[in-house]
């Protein structure tokens, strides 16, 4: 069900600088997303969501260590992406791995990906689109990328996009046994990697 940005915790309409700058006062602990042009605390993620996430940054950190060390996988950092006045924060994101002590935020990435939360079905300000739809038309927009992943929490299913030569090219995944495959990064891997130890995909069933 989509949510109102009003429901949420908000302030003034910013620039991406004066976001930028509010995020500097802001405790570490703290997310915030710029949302044409509104700033929006997002809600604790659920364990099921922190699992989800750190599984996908592990196996892409796996298979870039053989593939690509140039490249790492991270959760939750920083990262300016051309757009404007929006600011999303992905929840596993690929960059270059020659980043220095202090760093707050990387330059583009090379991976984008988000596990769907409740925040996620805000609606943008002056449309009836959800943010996540919002964010993914970000990303897909962004030079550096290559791969575009949209998780779904509830249930075993990635929607998946990769750029080609010809452009990008779309597809869903559902299912434990559906296969990630992702060349340019060195992954291939079936979902349950991804849900692996959560209440989709618990342990002992994996035993």
């Amino acid at each position: 069900m989509s949510v109102d940005i009003a429901e949420l915790p908000t302030v003034g309409r910013m620039t991406g600088p004066e976001f930028r700058a509010f995020q500097d006062t802001r405790p570490d602990h703290e997310r915030w997303e710029l949302i044409a042009g509104v700033p929006v605390m997002m809600v604790p993620p659920t364990i099921l969501h922190n699992r989800i996430a750190d599984n996908l940054a592990r196996v892409l950190n796996e298979a870039l260590e053989k593939y690509d060390v140039s490249r790492i996988a991270i959760t939750q950092g920083g990262l300016e992406l051309d757009a404007g006045n929006y600011k999303p924060e992905p929840d596993v994101y690929v960059i270059d791995a020659d980043f220095v002590a202090g760093q707050r935020f990387a330059d583009g990435a090379y991976l984008l990906a988000e596990v769907v939360s409740r925040t996620d079905d805000v609606r943008v300000p002056g449309t009836r689109r959800p943010w996540i739809e919002a964010k993914r038309d970000i990303y897909l927009a962004q030079d550096k990328c290559q791969a575009v992943l949209i998780i779904q929490q509830d249930d075993i299913e990635v929607g998946v996009d990769v750029r080609t030569a010809t452009g990008w090219q779309s597809h869903t995944l559902i299912g434990a046994n559906a296969e990630l495959v992702l060349p340019s990064f060195g992954l291939r891997c079936r979902l349950d990697a991804l849900y692996a130890g959560t209440p989709l995909v618990p342990r002992r069933a994996m035993l």
